[in-house]
């Protein structure tokens, strides 16, 4: 049996009058919805609060549940609505959005290898850089990198056009490139140019 398989299990038994199914689902995935939400919103105590509040949603929502796509990718959902509806309410520029994504084209942004950053960075060093940027890029990087889902299933989580979803991959990885060559250089948008370095005038030491 699947995993996918096994969570469809759950759910009908839930549906059908056995509410202690759901704890099945809970112990499954309690451990990656608050690694997102803790990647997301940086404190371990909220955290924790907003991970118990994702599964009393999705207990309460079950119903909604579209059998077709993967149980988590639902969770993840969920849990995304609830960081966001979190911060706003602690810092409304935390989610503020970052550039005009709709103008881009995301056909002329190709992924690169999924492993390079995994490849290139420590992973100590992968979560500090991943904490310094802006949310709309960390989270697709989250989702991406550290959960491993596909683009379509980033789409559905965020619920964001593929095209979108694509272009916030891209550049959070373009942040992520420019971090690794200076750490200061990391920017709301990186798609603005680098600013120019003073030259020393004739006379002034290198």
């Amino acid at each position: 049996m699947t995993r996918h398989e096994e969570d469809l299990l759950a759910v009908r038994r839930c549906l059908s009058g056995e509410p202690a199914a759901f704890r099945e689902l809970l112990e499954r995935y309690k451990n990656p919805i608050f690694g997102l939400l803790l990647r997301l919103v940086r404190n371990p105590a909220d955290a924790e609060d907003l991970a118990q509040d994702t599964f009393v949603k999705a207990f309460k929502k079950l119903a909604s549940y579209n059998p077709d796509y993967p149980f988590i990718t639902w969770l993840f959902r969920i849990a995304h609505n609830t960081a966001i509806d979190f911060l706003r309410a602690k810092k409304p520029a935390a989610v503020s959005i970052y550039g005009d994504e709709d103008s881009e084209h995301p056909e002329e942004f190709i992924p690169s290898a999924q492993d390079e950053i995994g490849a290139v960075l420590e992973e100590t060093l992968i979560e500090k850089l991943l904490a310094r940027l802006p949310p709309l890029y960390r989270e697709a990087l989250i989702l991406r990198h550290k959960e491993g889902l596909e683009v379509k299933e980033i789409a559905r989580v965020l619920e964001i056009p593929e095209g979108t979803a694509k272009i916030r991959l891209f550049r959070g990885r373009e942040l992520l490139k420019r971090a690794m060559a200076d750490p200061n250089e990391i920017t709301d948008d990186p798609m603005k140019p680098k600013r120019p370095q003073p030259r020393n005038l004739p006379g002034e030491p290198e």
